[in-house]
């Protein structure tokens, strides 16, 4: 079993920046493919970026990319999606999620564990 934990949402103009974080319970996190996803109202929860257990190329969704940072660190059992540059179209409740492989997946169903999620709000 794995707890995940968000943090570091809030309330931004656009051109701003947020820096949210995912700390993860449990000695096996190194093991873990990791995943931004986010859902916005009446939409579908969508993959923003992902990273593997070996730091391999990481995945970004087309519309973050250039803007979006996904960062890990074994040593904290945390996970990082730096954003900067955000836009209004940003606004969602961002989650963390893991996935008992070292293949990213962009489809949320191949995701074990989720978070509770952090709301991120920009504003125009």
């Amino acid at each position: 079993q794995v707890q995940l934990v968000e943090s570091g949402g809030g309330l931004v103009q656009a051109g701003g920046s947020l820096r949210l974080s995912c700390v993860a319970s449990g000695r096996t996190f190194s093991t873990y493919t990791m995943g931004w996803f986010r859902q916005a109202p009446g939409k579908e929860r969508e993959i923003v970026a992902a990273i593997t257990r070996s730091f391999g190329n990481p995945y970004y969704a087309d519309s973050v990319k250039g803007r979006f940072t996904i960062s890990r660190d074994n040593a904290k059992n945390t996970v990082y999606l730096q954003m900067n540059s955000l836009k209004p179209e940003d606004t969602a409740v961002y989650y963390c999620a893991a996935r008992s492989s070292g293949v990213i997946a962009t489809g949320a169903q191949n995701y074990n564990y989720w978070g509770q999620g952090t709301q991120a709000t920009v504003s125009s």
